[in-house]
């Protein structure tokens, strides 16, 4: 088999490089381990008819107009703007931190921004520059809010403590002072309107995808110009560094005769249970069905590799290897495990648009 370019991983970055290369009349190969297109993003019809998704909630929201432009090609949408609640001690919270939530778990009653604000630094501790997850926390919120929301929550989810993480775990969950109940507040925020697999039947339609496919079994019998590479770094390289770690998950899904489980499509569990959260993405797809399929997370060590752990040790065995990478030609490293970096899906399609448009100007394509 020959091609211009052999692409390893059917998720959003090598599925849209493979559609873009494809559409300037590349000969393209994508090839995947799994079973499936669509990486992680997979979903699909349960045997009671619920659409649900394989690897856990994949909630789209962008602030990239040329992103939202560019999937708008491979489906439409159904606007949706989700909310999830906290659990702790059988009370149900808005999260991220809010106005609300301040004043229900204090039990008091800040009506105001300025008043919330003045009240968060009453609580905060006098930390300038957090160097771990836990730091950033009790900068921003202070100790009771720690101790909630986030502490056991963190650990149970990465399986160590909060100080072993970089600040930035902690980080992407804002702490507001008004009554916003968004988790996220990008500009766009949707489902697609046929669920992830169709958008990746969409984008792959030309395309000579090999599915159970390993890399290193194949790519002697394919000869390519370029390589696309999607998948764990520290695999491409053999492990000569050290294997990088990585958080799984364990999905234990249950069907309920009931139209709906709970009022919300999640709920964290930061203190009980061994599960991180329940998900019920029902209430996000808009699908109308007399029963509900929800899915319980549990976050273990070995697995598929979903989060790449991000601490000052494992970024100086990430920092080898890329090292390594730059010394290729003609290999390209994209995506969450091949840059050892957690990234929204809107940034890996971002991410993916902009290294075509590299590869079209370096090689003239």
């Amino acid at each position: 088999m020959n091609c211009d370019f052999l692409i390893v991983g059917a998720g959003f970055a090598g599925s849209v490089l493979a559609e873009r290369l494809n559409s300037i009349g590349k000969k393209v190969i994508l090839i995947d381990k799994r079973d499936h297109t669509g990486g992680n993003c997979c979903d699909y019809y349960d045997s009671s008819g619920v659409l649900v998704h394989k690897y856990g909630p994949h909630y789209f929201r962008t602030n990239f107009q040329d992103v939202k432009e560019y999937l708008s090609k491979f489906t439409s949408w159904r606007k949706h703007e989700y909310r999830i609640r906290a659990s702790i001690n059988g009370l149900l919270y808005p999260l991220p931190i809010n106005r609300d939530t301040l004043n229900n778990f204090f039990k008091i009653n800040l009506r105001t921004e300025k008043e919330a604000k003045e009240f968060l630094n009453s609580k905060r501790s006098p930390i300038k520059n957090p160097k771990n997850a836990e730091e950033q926390v009790l900068a921003f919120a202070g100790r009771e809010i720690y101790d909630a929301f986030f502490k056991n929550y963190t650990t149970k989810q990465w399986g160590i403590h909060p100080r072993e993480l970089d600040a930035s775990v902690t980080a992407r969950i804002p702490i507001r002072t008004n009554t916003d109940d968004r988790y996220v507040n990008d500009l766009f925020q949707a489902m697609p309107e046929d669920g992830y697999s169709k958008v990746f039947e969409n984008l792959l339609k030309n395309i000579e995808v090999i599915l159970t496919a390993d890399f290193k079994r194949v790519k002697h019998r394919i000869k390519f110009k370029t390589l696309l590479y999607t998948g764990p770094i520290d695999e491409f390289f053999d492990y000569k560094y050290g294997r990088l770690p990585y958080r799984s998950l364990r999905f234990r899904f249950e069907t309920h005769n009931k139209e709906f489980y709970q009022d919300w499509s999640q709920i964290n569990y930061p203190n009980d249970y061994k599960y991180t959260r329940i998900v019920e993405i029902k209430h996000a797809t808009g699908q109308i069905i007399p029963n509900t399929t929800i899915v319980k997370e549990y976050p273990c060590e070995k697995g598929s590799p979903f989060y790449p752990i991000p601490n000052p040790d494992n970024q100086k065995i990430y920092l080898r290897y890329k090292r390594a990478a730059e010394k290729l030609n003609n290999v390209y490293f994209i995506g969450r495990l091949a840059q050892y970096r957690y990234l929204n899906m809107d940034q890996i399609v971002k991410e993916a648009l902009d290294l075509f448009k590299t590869l079209k100007n370096k090689y003239q394509l």
